[in-house]
């Protein structure tokens, strides 16, 4: 088999387990948290999601094929899939956070490359990888910092969970929005996101609600 139909059967890798990440994903955040459902189609979600964000990773330092830009989305997807998964032992006591930090650092890196790379190479601005990057450089911060406080990252693993998690399908959509082209110009990049914020916000407020109330009684 000659390199490019192994590329192109990467391609082809990479757009069926974005597509069942998009699909499983979905289902998974329609379903009651916690339950079966939602738990079978979480971890179908994050694997597949991890499988795309990988394949999308090896095709962007392939011959004709490199991409300083979609190589550092792919980090950017794995690094939101990751550690959504990883927040749900953070509810136990004692956990090692070796590969997280090391995780949450290179995502601070990656961050920092996607905002520096287009001015230092092309002495231009470009706004989505600036975008992107700050992004994942808040996060990775954020990371950091609660890593240093285990009593407080016990009691925001629901919150980590959830956030990193529809972070990681905000990715997916935004991805499959922008390769068909939904919108014009750039506004594919964001308005997945932007819708995607406001349920974040939905769910932080709910998590935050219930533990009030739990708090009370």
């Amino acid at each position: 088999m000659e390199s490019q139909e192994i590329i192109q059967v990467l391609i082809y890798f990479h757009a069926l387990f974005g597509a069942i990440a998009l699909v499983s994903g979905f289902i998974s955040l329609l379903s009651q948290k916690g339950k079966k459902t939602h738990k079978k189609l979480g971890k179908l979600f994050y694997y597949t999601m991890l499988l795309s964000a990988i394949s999308a990773l090896i095709i962007s330092v392939l011959p004709q094929h490199q991409s300083p830009f979609l190589f550092s989305i792919g980090i950017f997807s794995s690094y939101f899939v990751l550690t959504g998964y990883r927040a749900l032992r953070f509810k136990k006591n004692d956990v090692n956070l070796k590969n997280d930090k090391i995780i949450s650092g290179i995502m601070m890196i990656t961050g920092l490359i996607m905002i520096l790379y287009n001015p230092i190479v092309h002495q231009t601005i470009n706004i989505v990888l600036t975008a992107f990057g700050l992004v994942g450089l808040i996060f990775s911060s954020r990371d950091l910092i609660l890593f240093k406080n285990k009593t407080r990252l016990k009691s925001v693993w629901l919150k980590l969970h959830l956030g990193k998690m529809l972070g990681g399908y905000i990715s997916a959509t935004t991805a499959f929005v922008v390769v068909n082209e939904f919108f014009p110009s750039f506004y594919g990049w964001f308005i997945p996101g932007t819708i995607g914020a406001f349920y974040i916000v939905y769910w932080m407020r709910k998590v935050n609600n219930k533990q009030t109330a739990i708090r009370i009684e």
